[in-house]
């Protein structure tokens, strides 16, 4: 999760994974750098160029209709979920202030007494949220969500993963990461993903830290290993969660 440089790296910070330890080191300096190198932000042209000749790209419409900024900085699971929940129409409660206007806000997304029972808002400020209760969170606002660590994908499952979402429209794909094995500065995060490039075998992740980061194409390669990171709050490695409408 978001390692603050604090005891665990909760803070708008990430999902820990279900089973497995596979505690992968994160790249030294000189990686970095040239991850940072390799990752393409969405607004460049060549970004736009790798979005235009994108195949798997279903979900970028419904996405980007629905793109939004985390409240505050532990709430990129929260902004995520409600981006997807929006995205894939699911039957939302009012939204203050909008009359009888009904969809999914950061706010209203956790007024069901089921979802607070998993985990309160106060929480999530505080220390953001696991991947596990990220999947928790989904379920119970009525969706079918499925948590995978990524230490229990290989490099070829999870490319095949990424592929096979993003080519249809009915479900959605949450990655929890960590930002220095792409490159970026910063610790656990959680956002969707939207395309995939299969010439240049890239992904395209929708930042919800927009203060922060742009939406960026980054090597497949190295997301995986960013999802097989160990999320200190748990000791479990990170991963994704798919999610489909019931």
């Amino acid at each position: 999760m978001l390692a603050l440089a604090l005891p665990a790296s909760r803070p708008c910070t990430a999902l820990p994974a279900v089973l497995g330890l596979a505690l992968l080191a994160l790249p030294p300096p000189g990686a970095l750098a040239q991850a940072a190198a390799a990752t393409i932000p969405l607004p460049e042209p060549r970004g736009q160029t790798l979005l235009l000749q994108s195949v798997d790209r279903a979900d970028y419409g419904p996405l980007a209709e629905q793109f939004l900024t985390q409240a505050n900085l532990a709430y990129c699971g929260v902004a995520s979920m409600v981006m997807v929940l929006n995205s894939l129409a699911v039957p939302a409660p009012a939204a203050a202030g909008y009359g009888s206007y009904r969809f999914w806000t950061q706010e209203n997304v956790f007024e069901a007494a089921d979802t607070r029972a998993v985990l309160s808002p106060e929480v999530v400020a505080r220390q953001g949220m696991t991947l596990q209760e990220l999947g928790a969170l989904l379920t119970s606002l009525g969706v079918q969500a499925r948590a995978i660590h990524g230490d229990r994908l290989s490099l070829a499952q999870f490319r095949l993963l990424v592929r096979s979402n993003l080519s249809q429209s009915g479900d959605r794909l949450l990655v929890n990461y960590h930002r220095k094995a792409v490159g970026q500065a910063g610790g656990g995060h959680i956002s969707p993903l939207a395309a995939y490039h299969a010439m240049t075998d890239r992904v395209l992740i929708l930042d919800v830290a927009r203060y922060r980061y742009p939406s960026v194409w980054v090597p497949l390669a190295d997301l995986w290993q960013a999802i097989r990171t160990t999320d200190s709050s748990t000791g479990l490695s990170r991963g994704v969660v798919v999610v489909r409408r019931i």
